[in-house]
């Protein structure tokens, strides 16, 4: 009896997954959106992509560092297999589809940036049944339809306010997304060797490494004395605020919910960028950016559904988490 009494008395004295893990999950897909704005405001300074997520990831690279070590104590050390697929996944995942996505917000708004790469589940689903690890499903097709018609919508209306310049950003803002549906996919066995806080650090290192690299490389160093405060204050908010934080909150929030009632929870995203992009940028409002919103969100959460129903349920703390969605 005094067992029993015990039990239920931990059992209540410890909060309920949901009642931790959707705040985190909430938090950490409004930060994620942050950083659409955090770059088109920066880009008012007149800088570049190519320094602008340099420096993101240079005042991020000490944080994934630390990442890195903590993750990996008392692990066994990695072997070469694993080096280089976390190679492949840092470039895939965090380098090739941050640097398109910053070079296409130079040419559209951040509320059709966000959209495009919420197109991401579809592109891991059709990659998916590429390789044969799934099948098509009428609920699955019916999902991508629901979904890029809602992009195409958006894209359709604002090509039409501000020109050609939107199919060039559009396409480097998805093909961002497809080298992250890339890295998701490829990362499914690596994540179960490696760990996903510890891949995602090593990943995000290797990452900072090739940005920093790639402005060695094609600028000079010397350019970096003409960047103003305002776009170093601004790099230092989204290295922290709309990188680091996120990252761990959403993997917080997987532990405690599971990927998919995370994924889902994450569609709080999408409409955080278009109010801030409002708030903050002067972006336009229009029933035309609402209806394809609805379209992608419906889309979004149809695949989800479809793919793996009964990840819906609260994991148990400490399950095992799987890789973010978000970047």
């Amino acid at each position: 009896m005094s067992g029993a009494a015990s039990s239920s008395s931990a059992s209540l004295a410890q909060p309920h997954p949901l009642r931790t893990g959707l705040p985190l999950a909430f938090a950490g897909a409004i930060a994620f959106s942050g950083k659409a704005i955090i770059v088109k405001l920066a880009y008012r300074h007149g800088v570049d992509a190519v320094t602008l997520i340099m420096l993101r990831m240079l005042f991020a690279l000490p944080f994934f560092l630390l990442l890195s070590w903590w993750a990996g104590r008392g692990k066994p050390a990695l072997g070469l297999r694993d080096w280089l697929a976390i190679l492949g996944l840092g470039f895939s995942g965090y380098y090739l589809a941050s640097l398109l996505d910053f070079m296409g917000l130079a040419y559209i708004s951040a509320s059709l940036e966000r959209l495009i790469l919420y197109l991401g589940p579809t592109i891991v689903l059709v990659m998916s049944v590429l390789l044969g690890r799934q099948r098509f499903t009428p609920r699955a097709v019916l999902a991508m339809l629901v979904s890029y018609a809602g992009t195409l919508l958006v894209f359709g209306s604002e090509m039409s306010l501000q020109g050609t310049h939107t199919v060039l950003g559009g396409l480097l803002v998805f093909g961002s997304a497809i080298s992250y549906a890339c890295y998701l996919v490829a990362s499914g066995e690596v994540v179960k060797r490696v760990g996903s806080l510890r891949l995602t650090g090593l990943a995000s290192t290797v990452a900072c490494g090739l940005c920093i690299a790639h402005f060695l490389v094609t600028r000079p160093i010397s350019g970096l004395a003409e960047v103003q405060p305002a776009v170093l204050w601004l790099s230092v908010l989204n290295a922290t605020a709309c990188t680091v934080a996120p990252v761990l909150m959403t993997m917080m929030a997987i532990e405690r919910l599971g990927p998919t009632l995370t994924a889902q929870a994450g569609m709080i995203g999408p409409m955080s960028t278009i109010f801030m992009g409002i708030a903050l940028l002067g972006e336009s409002f229009t029933p035309v950016l609402l209806l394809g919103t609805a379209l992608v969100l419906s889309g979004v959460w149809i695949v989800t559904r479809s793919r793996t129903p009964a990840a819906a349920t609260v994991a148990p703390p400490g399950a095992p988490a799987e890789p973010t969605v978000e970047r």
